[in-house]
């Protein structure tokens, strides 16, 4: 334990919103956010008094979901995200499924490169750490999960700094606050980029240090 504690952690909480439809039912729309923070994480204590404050009142929150949560809820908890928003950095990855490839689109690949580009990004502007500790929600479709984990081990491998040390794990989104934060933060950005909402946006603005449209013409991320 002591070797941990005298190393340098990042934690990196990746959220995900649309889906895998890429018929025209599907979401226009694919988006990985992810929320960096160092500890100690200073929106927990508050992030869990709001929980208790709930429980108190008689509200049964086990934990909070944007999409689900009323608007009371959001307004608090982002006011949260906003009042520390210097202890936060967000970086966000938009593609617009319409303009994916046929080859792309498979399960095994889709994901699994789309977070590759994301961290290869997130990766390349964070320096000084030992190593970054990366934890999503439970990997998606459960019937193909082994073949989006391999995935995602091979896309890391190929696309992330030679070195550069870091594990991937998935967990549920109940499980840690910084998963539902981004969550959260996501929320925001895919709201923005389908209705073009920014309310709840421009709480969180300040700490979004990216926010790049993959296919865009142009950018570098696109190959």
């Amino acid at each position: 334990m002591s070797e941990a504690v005298d190393k340098e952690y990042l934690y990196v909480f990746l959220d995900e919103g649309g889906n895998f439809d890429f018929s025209p039912t599907g979401t226009q729309y694919f988006m990985l956010t992810s929320l960096a923070m160092r500890r100690p994480f200073r929106i927990r204590e508050p992030w869990d008094d709001y929980r208790h404050e709930l429980l108190e009142f008689g509200r049964n929150v086990e934990y909070f979901h944007c999409a689900e949560d009323n608007q009371y809820l959001r307004d608090r908890l982002f006011r949260i995200l906003n009042q520390h928003q210097q202890d936060l950095r967000i970086d966000s990855l938009i593609v617009e499924k319409a303009k994916t490839g046929l080859a792309l689109r498979a399960d095994e690949r889709f994901y699994p490169e789309m977070l590759g580009y994301l961290l290869r990004h997130v990766f390349d502007k964070l320096n000084g750490y030992d190593e970054i500790i990366v934890i999503t929600d439970t990997v998606p479709h459960q019937k193909k999960r082994k073949a989006i984990e391999k995935g995602i081990k091979h896309a890391l491998k190929t696309m992330l700094p030679t070195g550069m040390k870091y594990r991937v794990l998935h967990q549920a989104s109940r499980s840690h606050y910084g998963l539902q934060a981004a969550d959260y933060c996501n929320w925001a950005i895919y709201r923005k980029w389908t209705t073009g909402e920014t309310a709840y946006y421009d709480l969180i603005k300040p700490a979004i240090h990216s926010e790049f449209d993959i296919f865009k013409a142009g950018t570098k991320w696109y190959y």
